[in-house]
């Protein structure tokens, strides 16, 4: 199989594939997409991208929050076939080269998280809030973000490691989000 071009499962997915193209994490990407998968299982189950969780998969949760061109999106809630051409950010495509993204080393800096679980979609939510920029006071972080939820309770040091970004943000504009 050619790098970037994923197939189908054999089976019935054959008879109803669409194909489509992503750019996933600058990587483009031919694919052959049943018509019911949603983005968050062809992120797991067909290419690998693990780092992405499911979680309630009804879009309440956010554990499986990327970005969709530039916008935070449930990719639970999202059939792949819709997406045809659009470009996709992962957890594993916030890194810049061999760094972690600033959001990535403050959500490590403030130990915003315990189990881990829901910090991908975390991350990527707080990526797409800064991208938004509506966010610039803790009370709006914490409501922007209250779509993504953490069972271990960590929304303080969640909250502090945002808005730590956003403040260095602030008096670094050319900061890629």
């Amino acid at each position: 199989m050619e790098a970037g071009i994923s197939r189908p499962l054999p089976g019935i997915e054959d008879r109803h594939a669409v194909p489509i193209r992503l750019t996933i994490n600058g990587v483009e990407r031919q694919l052959d997409v049943a018509p019911w998968t949603s983005l968050l299982d062809l992120l797991r189950e067909r290419l690998d991208l693990t780092g992405t969780k499911k979680g309630c998969d009804h879009g309440q949760c956010g554990a499986c929050t990327v970005l969709i061109d530039g916008r935070r999106i449930n990719a639970c809630l999202k059939l792949a076939v819709t997406l045809d051409g659009a470009d996709i950010v992962t957890i594993e495509g916030l890194a810049q080269g061999d760094g972690l993204h600033p959001l990535q080393q403050a959500f490590i800096r403030h130990d915003a998280f315990q189990c881990g679980y829901c910090t991908p979609g975390q991350i990527c939510s707080a990526a797409g809030l800064m991208a938004e920029g509506r966010a610039r006071t803790r009370d709006e972080i914490r409501e922007l973000m209250s779509g993504n939820i953490c069972r271990c309770g960590c929304y303080p040091n969640i909250t502090d490691a945002i808005e730590d970004v956003l403040k260095d943000r602030v008096s670094e504009p050319a900061m890629p989000v």
